[in-house]
């Protein structure tokens, strides 16, 4: 799978001149007139395409304008520039692979989004496809800001489907979620959630969803810190989390059934890991020997917290995160955790969307992905060794 970055609209970029006559930007009216030409024969493949000075000339814009329609003709497949030479219809197949956007506010920000694109990248499925993603609107953009502007990209370019990875922080979260999901849907663009739904439980989205069995995994992390004899065992989550985290909580509230111990609605926390008075709080209080966290990142800023606050892991307390990003094991106290299988999901990711381009009228589905326990220091099963 080949990949490119979606082009942004540079400031003061010629491509958004409007004609009086015309309700889109002229980059598109140039972008539909050679799809059109290329798609009906006329420019048959191989052919050469009108030259950048031509089309200047024709469509009355300047050259930055026709750059950014060649560019995204380009990266449709629909042509191929040539250094010195000019543009030339590609071969339009009728097994023509389909390009597929990617929208993922958080890319950079976590570690599991990389590796599942990589995931994808090397996926069998993928060969001959193009995946365009980026996730810059420009500087001062956030992240609600960038997810609706690779959406109008992608519609644009008429991708064939997008990987959607919903935002899960923020105070408009929601609404830019669901006008992300309703202008796919308008512009017939297929959607496949990565890592998360877009709805909280029981409710459920109408677009297939690829991610790790949390639940399982909240289950397997709470069981594994009640056999290793806790017994006052916490769940720590971030205010705001997404649904994948409620599942995980599922898990380990089934996991505290199955060993015959009373859930405590105090024991399950949602706040921050870095307030070392509300930790303080939380530990004298319920005289707490454990804490399953939702993922690795809050359980690395409660291990500093419980350090900087003189308590000992996993002497005094143990603590278990889940993702298994790479810094885990280089944590003062090395981390037990879930390991994600994000090469797993990408590529898993990549065969529900050919499924559903080839299928549309499926019912939407769930495809649940398998991990493994990492057993490292933090939990105390060394304990048991000495």
């Amino acid at each position: 799978m080949k990949t490119t970055n979606a082009n942004a609209e540079p400031a003061g970029d010629p491509g958004a001149e409007d004609d009086a006559a015309h309700s889109q930007p002229k980059y598109l009216q140039i972008v539909e007139d050679l799809r059109n030409n290329i798609q009906s024969g006329r420019y048959r493949s191989g052919a050469r395409l009108p030259s950048e000075s031509e089309l200047v000339r024709r469509f009355g814009v300047s050259r930055m304008t026709v750059v950014k329609a060649l560019q995204q003709l380009q990266q449709a497949g629909l042509l191929t520039r040539r250094a010195g030479s000019g543009s030339y219809a590609t071969d339009l197949a009728k097994d023509q692979k389909p390009v597929f956007g990617l929208i993922i506010p958080d890319l950079g920000q976590t570690e599991i989004f990389e590796p599942i694109c990589q995931g994808m990248a090397a996926s069998p499925n993928a060969s001959g496809h193009l995946l365009s993603w980026g996730h810059s609107a420009g500087s001062g953009a956030d992240s609600g800001d960038n997810a609706e502007y690779l959406c109008t990209q992608y519609i644009e370019q008429r991708v064939s489907g997008v990987f959607f990875a919903p935002m899960e922080f923020g105070p408009r979260h929601d609404q830019t979620n669901q006008r992300v999901l309703k202008a796919l849907k308008a512009a017939n663009i297929a959607v496949v959630l990565l890592d998360r739904c877009v709805m909280a439980f029981p409710a459920r989205s109408e677009y297939d969803l690829v991610c790790l069995d949390n639940r399982r995994a909240g289950y397997i992390m709470a069981n594994h810190l009640l056999r290793q004899g806790a017994r006052r065992l916490a769940f720590l989550a971030l205010e705001g989390s997404a649904e994948t985290v409620d599942d995980r909580l599922t898990g380990y509230r089934e996991a505290l059934y199955a060993h015959g111990i009373n859930v405590n609605k105090d024991l399950m926390v949602r706040g921050d890991p870095s307030d070392a008075t509300m930790i303080a709080r939380l530990l004298g209080a319920h005289k707490i020997d454990a804490i399953m966290c939702a993922n690795d990142f809050t359980a690395a800023q409660l291990m500093k917290t419980c350090l900087g606050l003189g308590v000992r892991v996993p002497d005094q307390l143990r603590i278990t995160g889940v993702d298994d990003v790479r810094y885990a094991e280089l944590l003062p106290v090395p981390l037990t955790t879930f390991h994600q299988p994000c090469n797993g999901i990408g590529a898993a990711a990549i065969a529900t969307m050919l499924d559903r381009i080839s299928n549309p009228h499926l019912p939407a589905r769930s495809v649940l992905l398998n991990g493994h326990l990492v057993v490292r220091q933090s939990c105390g099963a060394m304990l048991h060794q000495h």
